[in-house]
Order: C-alpha cells, then structure tokens, then sequence
C-alpha cells in the first residue's frame, strides 16, 4: 500500500494506481492457472472493477494484490462451469495441477523460477511472435499499461496496437507457447527483447510518478535475470542502468509536482548507494569487454553520476560514448540524445542541425528539444511554437506544465 492509500479515503485514482502495480502479477498467476490469456485478463479486470465499487466503500484489504488475484480466479472459475469448453478446460487443469480441484492451480509452484511474473515476460517474448509484438503485449499484460500508453511508447495509434495486440494473443494461442523460462541453452537467443520489456516497464514508472512501483517491479525482473544469465553483461547492464536511473528519481520532480531539469537537480538527494552498485556492476562489465547498449547507457549515466555539477560533466566523454551507442543502436532516439550531448560540447546551432535531420515529429522531446536549442539560439518566436508542440504531446501533467512555462519564458 502506497503512503497515500488511507484505506478510509482510497479514490479511482488510487485504485487504479494498485491495478497498474498488481495486475501484471495477478494476470500472470491466473495464465499459469489457466493457460488463457485472454480469461486471465477479463477476469482481473473484472475483478478490479469490483475492487473500484468497494474499496472506496469498505477500505483497502490487508493484501491488495492477493485479494484481486483470487477475487479474478473466482470470476474466471464461474466463467468456465457456465460454459461446456471451460468444463472441459476446467477438467484439463484439475488433472496437470495438484492440489485442491476447488481451488486449481493455487498450490505451491515447482519448477526452477518461483516467479509467473518471469515466466510471463518470456512466454510473450517468444521468437513465434515478432520483435514489436513481443514488447507490446508484455507491456499490456504485465505493466498494467492501457492500449493507449502502450501505442503511445510505440508512437502509433490506439487501434493500430490494439490489431497487434489482438494478434499477438492468437499465435500464442495457435501455436501453444508454452509459459515458462526457457532452459539455460536458449536463454541468449531470448535475451533482447526480455531486456528491452524490462526497461520500458521502468520507463513506464519513471514517467508516470503515481506508477512508481513499476520501477521497483522493474528492478526486481532485472535482478531474477543476473541469477538466471550471471554471465550476460548486457542483464548486468541493464540492472546497472536501472540502478543509477533510479538514484535521481526522487530528484526529478519537486513538492508540486514539477519536473527538475538535470542541471537544477539536488545532488546530494541522489542515492549513493544505489550509484555505487550500479557503477561496481559497470566495471565487471567493463573486465568482460563486451559492450552493448544497455551498458553504453548505463555508463553514460555513470558520467552524469560523478559530476558534482552540470558545468563539471565531461560532455566530451559523453559524445564518445554517444557515438558507440549509436553504433551499435542507431535509433532516431539514440541520434536526438547524441545531438543533445553535442550542443553542450559546440554549441546550440551545431545540436540543432543534427535535431532537424531527425524524423521524430509524433516525440515530444524532440520538439521540446528543438524548443530549447531555438530558445538558446533567441529564435523566439520558433522556440515558442515548439514548446507549445511538445506541450501538447506530452504525457503527463508535470511534464505539460513544464513545457508551457518554456513557451511563456520564450516570449
């Protein structure tokens, strides 16, 4: 339960916030219980839907998440006695699960990983489906992200990932994959797009701060897979990038709710601790000699971590490292942050050439970008017009509010 959940007073607002935490994990137990996807999530909807009628009303249960999951498997169990097919389902799931036939598939798990969570991420990254599949529905399912806020990390629209979405559960079904981690052999073949769910679970948390128990969610999955991959540097990467992501976190916002650029950010607020892991995890990677994204972002991070000031951060060592990502990376993305990096080194009219070759026009910080390399430039009249781009496309409140102070200042 989050400081702000008073059992007495909960609202939509912080049920919906327990359902983006919790209902990747009761989605998950319900798919290993039932080996349906789409009965897994109908019923913990259905289930949430209930919750939002009487937690308001009666308070919060003692383990939110428990009473969803089974308050879904109840539902789910109903849907199947009313009709002949789940009879028949109910009956194939009462002979592979031990324990009481009442009750299926709640008894002890057996098996190498204790976690439905995992097994999840791996069964919707299967190389049946295609790389975009793979991370969207682990991000519907998993997250707790709405269409929506998965089509919009994909920058397309609603109806386009809801097809894919659509899909991608039909060649689950269709091609029986089944749920649970690959054996050790065919781990690395697996490995890319479990990484990049991990971190656009993060990500997901980072930019919603109501969500922020994704990024503790996300930390954990990158934990369990150094266990499972110890020997994979990019798994060390990406729990070193989480690791020092998430030291600024609490920095990145103020009491109103704010954002805080890098540069205006309380220093001594970030967490030293979990910039010392991260940094430790950084140089065993570096001995293994085998970078690749996740440890090239990780190491920026590193970069900005050990600058006592935005003036004291070595930018030059930053664009190198830049330049290596997008080697390996070359993404739009990856070019706008290198751009970035280089106008702090040549100036604001050298980053804004490398911006505008860019085709990014449906990403907010591209424009807000553009706006701030226009302001610095004094085209004020463009700036204005790019920050009220950016505003308008952005996600959250925070960040809106941020953007039309930009466009006023641009004035």
């Amino acid at each position: 339960m989050g400081d702000g959940d008073d059992p007495a007073r909960l609202d939509q607002a912080g049920v919906g916030r327990i359902f983006r935490e919790e209902s990747g994990r009761s989605v998950a137990t319900l798919i290993r219980v039932f080996g349906d996807i789409d009965l897994a999530e109908d019923a913990v909807q259905e289930a949430f839907a209930v919750a939002l009628r009487t937690w308001p009303r009666d308070g919060l249960p003692p383990n939110p998440g428990g009473w969803i999951t089974t308050a879904a498997r109840n539902r789910a169990l109903d849907r199947l006695r009313r009709e002949s097919r789940g009879r028949e389902l109910l009956s194939e799931v009462a002979a592979l699960l031990p324990g009481d036939h009442d009750n299926p598939g709640m008894s002890e798990e057996v098996g190498p990983v204790q976690d439905d969570r995992l097994r999840l991420i791996f069964t919707c990254c299967h190389p049946a489906l295609s790389p975009q599949a793979q991370v969207a529905l682990t991000l519907r399912l998993l997250g707790g992200l709405s269409t929506t806020q998965v089509a919009s990390s994909f920058l397309v629209s609603e109806p386009t990932m809801a097809r894919r979405l659509v899909r991608a559960k039909r060649k689950i079904k269709a091609a029986r994959i089944p749920y649970r981690v690959p054996s050790e052999h065919e781990l690395p073949g697996r490995l890319r797009p479990v990484l990049a769910v991990v971190y656009l679970i993060y990500n997901a948390g980072l930019t919603s701060p109501a969500d922020s128990g994704l990024c503790a969610e996300a930390i954990r999955l990158a934990r369990i897979l150094v266990t499972l991959m110890p020997d994979e540097p990019e798994v060390a990467g990406l729990l070193a990038l989480l690791l020092l992501t998430e030291s600024r976190r609490t920095s990145r916002l103020r009491r109103d709710g704010s954002l805080v650029l890098l540069g205006e950010q309380d220093r001594t607020r970030w967490d030293r601790a979990s910039i010392q892991e991260g940094q430790a995890i950084l140089r065993w990677c570096l001995r293994r000699n085998q970078p690749g994204p996740y440890q090239l972002q990780a190491t920026i991070n590193a970069v900005h971590a050990d600058a006592p000031t935005l003036e004291q951060t070595d930018w030059s060592q930053i664009v190198v490292l830049y330049d290596q990502l997008f080697a390996v990376a070359p993404t739009p993305v990856v070019a706008l942050n290198r751009a970035i990096a280089i106008g702090e080194v040549q100036g604001p009219a050298a980053a804004l050439a490398l911006v505008d070759e860019l085709d990014l026009d449906n990403y907010h910080p591209y424009h807000a970008t553009r706006a701030d390399l226009l302001r610095r430039l004094g085209r004020q009249s463009e700036a204005e017009a790019a920050y009220q781009r950016a505003a308008a496309m952005a996600p959250t409140d925070a960040e809106q509010d941020f953007l039309r102070l930009g466009g006023r200042a641009a004035r």
